[in-house]
This record gives C-alpha cells, sequence and structure tokens, in this order.
C-alpha cells in the first residue's frame, strides 16, 4: 500500500464539500479545523465525494475506468469480451479502482475517526458524525473482501510514509468482517433514522443503511461460506443478514409502487421510501455532475439471452416447462411473449420508442443482445455524459429478496406467509399475479432456493449485483464458460444485412461450428463457449496487483494459482 501514500495524505488534510457548510480548501489544516461540528461535518462531506454510484469499480480485467454497467458475470456483454467474465484477464500491475482506491476511502474515514474527537462536539453529536465514517470504513473493507478474499485490516490514518500500517500483511476475512459488523453496529446505534433525517441532509446514510450493510454483509458471507465449503460459520452470518432485517423491516420502508419509474427521477428523493441508500447526483438537469447511465445503454451494454431465459412465463413456470413458450422463434419479440411484465420493463420490443425512435435490433452498437430499457430516459441521454439521476446502492427491494433468500439458506424452509411478505410482494408491484409458495414449487417439480435466486437476478438486473451472486453461489465455473447469446436474428424486423452477422448465427439445429449453442435458428453468439474460461481454484477470487505484493516487504501474499 505504500504507492497510495501520496494520495492518503491529500485524503487526511483535505476534504470537499457539497452544501453551505463548506470550510475553504486553503484553510484546512489540522491546526484550523476539526474544531466545530461544520468542520467534522464537511470533513465527512469527503467520502460522498468518493463514493462510486453509476461508475463501477472492479469491472474489467486491470484498472478499469469510467465504466456504468457490470459486464463482468453472464448478465450484460460490451461490444469486446469482458476479460473477467471471459476469463481471460491477467495479474495486474496495479489496480487503481479495485485496490487503491477503497483503501484511499479507508483512510479517508479513518482520518475522521480519529481527528473528529479533537472537536468540542457533545458525545452524541460526535457519535452521529462518527458513525458516518465507521459505516462508509466498513462499507470499503467488504468491498475489498468480496474481490480479494483475505485483505489487510487497516484501523488507522497514516501521516508518515514508514508507518507500519502501509505493510500491513493479509487479514483473515473473517476477522475483517467481524470488524465490519462492529463498525456497522456503531453506525446503526447514532445515525439519524430516516424519518428523523432532515431534508437537507438527504443522501446521507441513515441507521437504515446500516442494517442493510449488515443485512448484505451477512447473507453474502454466509452463502459464500456455505457454498465454498469453507466450514459451519456461514449460519451465524445468515443469523446476523436476518435480524438486522428485521430491525430495519421497523424503519417505515415500502416498496415504491412503479417499477418502471423507479430508476428515473419520478424515484428519487425521501419520499419514495425504497431508497434506504443513495448516491446523490442532482441537481436534476444541471449538466455540472457528470455520469453515463443512459447513454451507455444505448451504445455501449446489452443483455444476454441467458438473462432474458430466468424471467418466469406468465404462468408462474419457466421456460423448460411452461406451455405458453413459443418455440420454435420466428420473431425477435417471441422471446419477451407471455412473461413476467418486469421483463418488458427492462429490455425494449420491436419496434417499442427507444433510445433514437422505434426500436430496431441489432443497431445499437453494443454487443446485439437485448437493448437495455431499465432506467432509461431521454432526456439523460441527450445530454452526452453529463447525467444527474441518482443512484440507488440500497433500496428495500433488494433487501426484502435478500431476507427470503436468507431464511431458506439458514432454516432450509421458508414460510409461505414470508413468501408473501418478500418475493411476492415484488411481483405483485410488478403486477405479476403468480404467487411463489411451497405448494405451487412442489406441484410443478421446481425447486424453492433456485426460485427465490430467480426472482432475485430478474428483480435486481443490470442493479450491480449478478456477478457477486454467482460467486457467493459457486456457479460461475457453470454460467461463465460457455456460449454467450445474444438476440433472435430475423432479417425482416432489422436492417442488418444477414451476410454480415452469419458467421455467428446459428443453424436450423440451434448450432454454431457444429457445436450446440443453444436450442432456437439464428440466435447470435455474442462469445464462443471455447473462447471462454473458468478455473475455480484460481478465479473466485481477484489477483492481489504486483506491486502491492512488491511493496509490502513479503507481507502480502498472492491469492492462489495466480
Amino acid at each position: 500500500m505504500q504507492k497510495i501514500y501520496l494520495l492518503l495524505m491529500v485524503s487526511v488534510l483535505f476534504f470537499s464539500s457539497c452544501d453551505l457548510d463548506k470550510v475553504p480548501e486553503t484553510s484546512l489544516t489540522d491546526v484550523a479545523f476539526w474544531r466545530t461540528e461544520t468542520d467534522v461535518r464537511g470533513a465527512c462531506n469527503r467520502m460522498y465525494d468518493e463514493l462510486a454510484g453509476f461508475t463501477y469499480m472492479s469491472n474489467t480485467s486491470n484498472n478499469g475506468g469510467r465504466v456504468y454497467h457490470d459486464t463482468r458475470s453472464d448478465e450484460l456483454v460490451q461490444t469486446s469480451a469482458n476479460g473477467v467474465s471471459a476469463g481471460s484477464r491477467t495479474v495486474p500491475t496495479t489496480s487503481l479502482n479495485d485496490w487503491t482506491d477503497p483503501y484511499t476511502r479507508i483512510f479517508t474515514a479513518n482520518n475522521i475517526l480519529e481527528k473528529a474527537p479533537n472537536s468540542n462536539l457533545e458525545e452524541a453529536a460526535l457519535n452521529r458524525w462518527l458513525a458516518e465514517a465507521y459505516f462508509f470504513r466498513a462499507y470499503y473493507h467488504f468491498l475489498l473482501v468480496k474481490l480479494y478474499g483475505d485483505v489487510p485490516l487497516v484501523l488507522k490514518a497514516v501521516a508518515d510514509p514508514n508507518d507500519p500500517a502501509i505493510f500491513t500483511g493479509r487479514t483473515p476475512r473473517e476477522e475483517v468482517i467481524q470488524q465490519c459488523y462492529k463498525d456497522l453496529e456503531f453506525a446503526a446505534q447514532w445515525l439519524p433514522t430516516r424519518a428523523k433525517l432532515a431534508e437537507k441532509d438527504w443522501g446521507r446514510v441513515t441507521r437504515s443503511a446500516a442494517l442493510g450493510m449488515i443485512a448484505r454483509i451477512g447473507l453474502y458471507e454466509g452463502t459464500f461460506i456455505k457454498y465454498h465449503k469453507l466450514g459451519n460459520a456461514y449460519s451465524a452470518h445468515l443469523k446476523k443478514s436476518i435480524d438486522a432485517t428485521e430491525l430495519l423491516m421497523k424503519e417505515g420502508h415500502d416498496l415504491y409502487p412503479d417499477f418502471q419509474k423507479l430508476f428515473t427521477f419520478s424515484g428519487e428523493g425521501p419520499k419514495n421510501l425504497e431508497n434506504i441508500f443513495v448516491k446523490v447526483y442532482g441537481p436534476n438537469g444541471a449538466g455540472t455532475t457528470v455520469h453515463g447511465n443512459s447513454r451507455e445503454m444505448e451504445n455501449r451494454v446489452s443483455v444476454t439471452r441467458q438473462m432474458i431465459d430466468l424471467f418466469l412465463y406468465s404462468d408462474g413456470l419457466p421456460r423448460e416447462k411452461s406451455p405458453l413458450k413459443i418455440s420454435p422463434e420466428k420473431s425477435f419479440d417471441d422471446a419477451l411473449a407471455n412473461r413476467d411484465p418486469r421483463l418488458k420493463m427492462t429490455v425494449y420490443s420491436l419496434g417499442e420508442d427507444a433510445y433514437k425512435g422505434a426500436y430496431i435490433p441489432f443497431v445499437q452498437q453494443h454487443g446485439n443482445g437485448y437493448s437495455l430499457k431499465k432506467g432509461f430516459m431521454l432526456d439523460e441521454w441527450v445530454t452526452v455524459y453529463k447525467e444527474t439521476v441518482d443512484k440507488a446502492i440500497i433500496r428495500y427491494g433488494e433487501i426484502l429478496i435478500s431476507y427470503a433468500e436468507a431464511l431458506y439458506e439458514l432454516n432450509g424452509s421458508i414460510s409461505n406467509d414470508q413468501l408473501d411478505k418478500t418475493v411476492n410482494r415484488l411481483r405483485t408491484r410488478a403486477r405479476f399475479n403468480v404467487k411463489l409458495t411451497n405448494d405451487f414449487v412442489t406441484a410443478n417439480g421446481l425447486n424453492m432456493i433456485d426460485e427465490i435466486r430467480r426472482e432475485r437476478t430478474v428483480e435486481l438486473l443490470d442493479e450491480g449485483f449478478r456477478y457477486d451472486d454467482i460467486i457467493r453461489w459457486k456457479i460461475a465455473e457453470v454460467v461463465l464458460p460457455t456460449y454467450i447469446i445474444g438476440a433472435k436474428f430475423v432479417d425482416s424486423e432489422t436492417t442488418k444485412v444477414r451476410k454480415d452477422l452469419q458467421m455467428r448465427l446459428t443453424d436450423a439445429n440451434g448450432k454454431l461450428n457444429g457445436q450446440q449453442a443453444y436450442n432456437e435458428a439464428d440466435m447470435y453468439v455474442i462469445e464462443l463457449g471455447g473462447d471462454r474460461r473458468f478455473d475455480p481454484e484460481r478465479d473466485y477470487l481477484y489477483p492481489i496487483p504486483l506491486n502491492e505484493v512488491a511493496l509490502s516487504k513479503g507481507n502480502i501474499t498472492q491469492n492462489p494459482n495466480w
């Protein structure tokens, strides 16, 4: 971590603010700072400036960049293969997004935790701001654990380039996670509730956000330990997730009534009770805060056929069981007919008013899959990467489906009443009127955990969860090293010429180059199965950047088989 020392020195001295509490940067020194609540609040604002929203970290094989949609799994594709998804990445020399940035932000939080007590604040007022720092310290340590497993647990700020903390070795992941719980429990105790958060503080973390992070971490660690067969401690993590969720359910949150408008300006702000933790970008339309979520839906990414096939049919049955399935398919829209309503809220149908008029398959330059509709806003698209719609990092919909999963994973069962409070509430919101019940699962030869996972995947599509899910479920070795399928090609439905795509279209039997790629003809094959790899003895963890290993004086070791 020595190479980020200079960055850390900047973060321990300078803080930015987006409100009237800002202190001129030229005066932000330890001599003149850390005196009043305004000072401490201004320091905490730095953590919100650093927070990634639509810009995903850990999205490419090496350092990454400004990427707004996560293509590391089988969920979304770009115009070229993602190194993580395809298994072609190598060990990076450095990794700004995945390693350096999280540690820089941890040092920001630690600096606040060390310096803020020097102010003249009363205990309750001080703890309210310390709670923000504890929240973010846990948030970034968890990001690191998901990627690397054991990582250095850093609990102090660094003001000396020779400080041993810079050369800290890897801490066992369980110890790091327990510290995350401890930090978040402090945060949950001292942060304001959703109901008591002042309007001017919208976007700051609350008790709900802290409980939501405990719920997220507990589910991730519990299932990771369970499916990677790392011992019996998984039940304690799942219980942690369940307990936090049940507390969170008492905080007054609810689902936003319109799934399609949830991800637009209509769903912004504290009046939407589904919002728990949000990256605020506004003011809307100002063009001063920059991201490119809608723009990249049109020209950078598309949804795979693998994801389309996970959506249930309107009878509540999956593709492999429903008599409503249209096969053989003769139109692009055949795959979208008779489905869970969320499917047509997630991708565009043939001829639907889309990015630049009526939707035409294979015209957008985004990989020839199904074009994203979820959250697309034309008035944001036209700003050309100056979009301002907010990004929900934790929402109540995630909490409900996570609760159902944690209950089943811990107990091996889930009651119909619990399903009604979780899965079926999400379905009802989307006007999908077939309930998931134990009787339905039994009568149709389904598997309950598969159906809960399916619900999670379709509800949270393109929200940055799929890669983490296939890692913790230990199914990446199955779903990644295979053909990645795109959209159905029909000559009369596109301006694209068949001869330009012929080399990647399946034949009448669903084969490509003599190999079975899919069970339908004229499906566009985005990536060949033979070009994709996943080593289960290596690829469930990221490689440690070479510079971190070299500069740690031998304390940081590389992950297995990298």
